[in-house]
């Protein structure tokens, strides 16, 4: 059996990895994930507050927006609770290559233009094999139209392409308004290859309070079906290298990922609370599964379910919609 993929240029063992987590913190677990199967090493973000804080030697202007990042593990903690500072971030991408023989991926996470360009070629020179750049971005602006919003990723995407020479992929949220026009743009942009998606760790409020509440949960396989839909199709028209991130919990998620386009699947939260080796189990029922079902290698399944090939392209279009509600029974 062929397990083998290609993602961002990068040959894997593989397409199962750990996602963006505080797995990547302690080298032991990111030992532990490697013996477990893992085929590279993502690492969590390098916020682009975290650049502006280093550099302007403050803090309010991160504790203004602690509802806006994805990573964020309730809320973003002060600078003395980060894990690592941009230099030491760094560093550790330094420690995870001598840690390891698979790849690291880097990861940075901003809006604006500044702080990404020198920090992206430092995760570079730092030893990183490809990164991810993640763009979770809440527009806010009734001023401001979409073109700009994606004008601004695409600029930024044009900028770290021309700074780096190692693969670079673009990490999206689902809620861009024409998203097999904007994934285009920005294969066109060099983006290497688009994850999908980010999750929006959504506020709640308190109502006795009147405040704010930071809130998170892991995902869910339910999750999933959002990655499916839009995986399916734009990977039938745009192309490029993808991943799935969010809602892969075992194996038929990831089977499910890779027939619909991906090269790659991520996973974190059910990780995180059945430990690095349920990520060996997952690798071993997914092989079996296309041994069982006499696939020959994982290329053999990918992207057999996307708009193009699958004997029913109006399930992932508005027909479907009509099907499920008139199909509904009281």
């Amino acid at each position: 059996m062929n397990l083998t993929t290609e993602y961002l240029g990068l040959k894997l063992k593989n397409p199962l990895m750990p996602g963006a987590s505080p797995m990547v913190d302690n080298l032991d677990m990111v030992r532990r994930l490697e013996d477990a199967g893992a085929s590279a090493i993502v690492m969590h973000s390098l916020f682009e507050e975290q650049i502006n804080m280093e550099d302007n030697a403050r803090l309010h202007h991160v504790e203004m927006h602690t509802e806006s990042y994805g990573e964020a593990l309730g809320y973003l903690p002060k600078a003395e609770d980060f894990p690592f500072v941009p230099d030491q971030y760094l560093d550790q991408i330094a420690r995870l290559k001598a840690a390891v023989s698979v790849p690291v991926i880097a990861s940075l996470n901003g809006v604006t233009i500044g702080g990404w360009i020198e920090y992206a070629k430092g995760m570079q020179q730092a030893g990183a094999d490809a990164m991810e750049l993640n763009f979770y971005e809440i527009p806010t602006d009734p001023e401001e139209p979409a073109l700009e919003v994606e004008n601004r990723a695409i600029e930024i995407l044009t900028l770290i392409k021309e700074n780096v020479s190692i693969p670079v992929a673009v990490k999206l949220s689902p809620f861009f308004s024409s998203l097999p026009h904007f994934a285009a743009a920005l294969a066109a942009a060099g983006a290497d290859g688009l994850i999908f998606f980010n999750r929006f760790y959504q506020p709640d409020i308190d109502i006795e309070e009147l405040a704010v509440q930071p809130s998170l949960q892991l995902s869910t396989p339910a999750e999933l079906r959002l990655r499916l839909r839009w995986l399916a199709i734009v990977s039938a028209t745009v192309n490029t290298s993808y991943a799935a991130s969010g809602g892969i919990h075992s194996a038929p998620d990831a089977l499910k990922a890779v027939s619909a386009g991906a090269h790659a699947v991520q996973m974190v939260s059910v990780l995180l609370k059945r430990g690095p080796e349920y990520l060996q189990t997952v690798l071993h029922e997914f092989e079996s599964w296309l041994d069982q079902h006499e696939y020959e290698s994982v290329a053999q399944l990918r992207g057999c379910m996307n708009l193009k090939k699958t004997p029913d392209p109006a399930a992932f279009e508005r027909a479907n919609y009509l099907r499920i509600l008139q199909g509904w029974r009281v």
